[in-house]
């Protein structure tokens, strides 16, 4: 109850972290997005970004970073329950 109160999610996220993977997904088509204009967009500190809300996103799978910038993997559109582009739905 306490973490529904908190808008944590059965894998350990929260409104931020649910907040950047549909902001890069609606405004950037899922990547890839440089570190600074997520922070913009979001209204978040890049290096907060960096180091507190990235690290757990790639580990478990929802993020990854590429030389181009930051990009949303397939498993982080299904957590959302977005279709992932080029694929059909599973719902």
């Amino acid at each position: 109850m306490a973490l529904e109160k908190m808008e944590i999610d059965s894998l350990g996220l929260d409104a931020t972290d649910r907040m950047m993977l549909n902001c890069m997904i609606k405004n950037y088509n899922g990547g890839p997005v440089g570190l600074e204009t997520i922070a913009a967009a979001i209204g978040e500190e890049a290096v907060t970004i960096e180091d507190v809300y990235e690290p757990y996103l790639m580990q478990i799978g929802f993020l990854s970073r590429t030389p181009r910038g930051r990009c949303v993997t397939p498993a982080g559109y299904r957590h959302l329950g977005i279709a992932v582009p080029g694929q059909q739905s599973l719902f």
